[in-house]
């Protein structure tokens, strides 16, 4: 079952999938999935407005916020309408029952075409930032993530990237390990920032099992408009 031809396009929201139980959102790089010290409106008081307009609710509307992608990241999020349906979903990606697949553009090939990563990662509270460090420093993470090369243009690459485990910017500090940060990502070595404050990371597809109807779930984003974006879609989509 996949959904990805007729997204529901609203004022703010990018709608991929909606039932009863779930709606999975295509989130713009400038939005943040919950609420922070920007003050800022989150993504999920976007998709709650949403709801409650669509649907004339009075009072509040439930909303389970399952997992997150970092602010500058676009791509599928998704959340729970029920309590049920986030109980479920969130022992789904806790036990590894849901595959993500990531879009990443690089300026620097990687030296092998495809390839499994594992490293031990650190996280910087103070920078937000995590960094590779020996196995045994205290406080390291475990982070494994698998990658290919899709396509490529003149200057840049494509990368389709499945991550194994769900670390603090795990892809942004592997793919910066092996020489390749994301494009525009100032934070993680890249040495230009995109004009819009995005990276060019995008959460382009999740597959799970329905917690409810217990059917197979794609649901697939496209990722935003922007030149290089779209150079690669085209590029990809036809090859």
């Amino acid at each position: 079952m996949t959904n990805d031809l007729h997204p529901v396009i609203s004022k703010q929201l990018q709608i991929l999938y909606e039932d009863n139980h779930l709606i999975a959102v295509n989130k713009r790089p400038s939005d943040i999935v919950q609420g922070d010290k920007t003050g800022d409106e989150p993504l999920s008081e976007k998709v709650k407005s949403y709801l409650k307009k669509k649907y004339n609710k009075p009072g509040d509307v439930y909303l389970g916020v399952i997992h997150r992608l970092d602010r500058p990241v676009s791509g599928v999020v998704l959340f729970a309408r029920t309590s049920k349906a986030a109980a479920r979903l969130s022992k789904l990606f806790q036990e590894k029952e849901v595959q993500k697949t990531y879009w990443g553009v690089v300026k620097n090939k990687p030296k092998k075409t495809s390839g499994k990563l594992e490293h031990w990662l650190l996280k910087n509270q103070k920078q937000n930032k995590s960094y590779p460090v020996d196995e045994n420093r205290n406080g390291a993470k475990k982070a494994e993530l698998e990658y290919k090369l899709i396509c490529s243009s003149n200057n840049y690459h494509l990368l389709e990237v499945k991550p194994i485990t769900g670390r603090h910017h795990q892809i942004r500090a592997q793919l910066t390990a092996i020489g390749c940060p994301v494009k525009g990502d100032l934070k993680y070595g890249f040495d230009r920032s995109n004009k819009d404050g995005s990276i060019h990371l995008h959460a382009h597809k999740i597959e799970f099992t329905h917690p409810v109807k217990k059917e197979l779930l794609t649901i697939i984003a496209k990722p935003p408009e922007d030149v290089l974006w779209n150079t690669f879609s085209r590029q990809f989509t036809t090859s």
